[in-house]
């Protein structure tokens, strides 16, 4: 078995592989390549900095890299590591890991992370035995949004990416890779102010064909202020998807308990300097 750089391997063969690597996972993935394709893009990954074990014309396992300058050091951020099925139990992903690392620092890449599920105990140990630390966990919910009684001061004004003032939205330091600005700032999602009386208190930032929201947070702290946050976001989409809120944010943990968004699963954030 070989390992190599993934720059040209066609996409089929790739996302191919993912998707059997992933059968039978802790939550199910959506099989849709166009999806995929479309999220790697955004996350900005680069599949010469991306690598594969094959045996012989066949890849077996993988690492796939998105590459970019995140808390001022250029860094692989890990969005997918699979093994198919039949080969698993050899310390793979180690070996991907011991050929990949060399060639990142070669570009000048310092940093590496990673998302795993808190669940997944065989992956976190062989993340710790090549030198990941968890940094963060994050807890990830998915479906209906319980009734909250409207309220008749809130407005909701939407805005588009191009126009979205950054600097001033709150706490971006809490968001994973996906829902961080340099990755939503190429993705199709829409920003969306609440106002109370007037006042911007709140924003959500969601794409509103999936009921996917990247990030939500309050700019003030008044009474109810998150409860019509929620209120407006149950305007637009009563099942929705909130993927890794960093559990030592507890305002929003609590209210995503309150509206009794189910709570499906939960993740570390995992972190490596070479």
């Amino acid at each position: 078995m070989v390992i190599k750089s993934l720059e040209h391997i066609s996409f089929d063969s790739i996302i191919t592989c993912f998707f059997k690597a992933f059968e039978n996972y802790f939550v199910p993935l959506p099989n849709n390549k166009d999806l995929f394709k479309a999220r790697w893009e955004n996350a900005g990954v680069n599949f010469k900095y991306s690598y594969g074990m094959f045996d012989g014309d066949q890849l077996i396992a993988f690492i796939i890299h998105a590459i970019d300058y995140r808390k001022g050091h250029k860094t692989a951020f890990n969005t997918g590591t699979g093994v198919l099925p039949g080969y698993r139990g050899q310390r793979i992903v180690q070996k991907l890991y011991d050929a990949a690392i060399p060639e990142l620092k070669k570009h000048d890449i310092t940093r590496c992370t990673l998302e795993v599920i808190t669940q997944n105990n065989n992956a976190i140990k062989a993340y710790k035995r090549i030198g990941f630390k968890i940094t963060k966990e994050y807890h990830c919910y998915n479906g209906s949004i319980a009734h909250i009684e409207p309220n008749s001061n809130t407005q909701i004004k939407q805005v588009t990416s191009s126009e979205i003032d950054w600097e001033s939205l709150p706490r971006q330091e809490v968001y994973s890779w996906d829902h961080q600005k340099e990755t939503l700032k190429k993705s199709d999602f829409t920003l969306f102010k609440v106002f109370y009386d007037d006042q911007w208190e709140s924003y959500f930032i969601m794409d509103t064909s999936r009921g996917y929201i990247a990030q939500f947070d309050v700019l003030v702290h008044s009474n109810n202020v998150w409860d019509r946050l929620f209120q407006s976001i149950r305007k637009l989409a009563h099942n929705i998807k909130v993927n890794n809120v960093d559990s030592k944010i507890e305002a929003k943990i609590a209210t995503l308990k309150r509206v009794h968004l189910p709570h499906i699963i939960d993740q570390y954030e995992m972190e490596l300097f070479i």
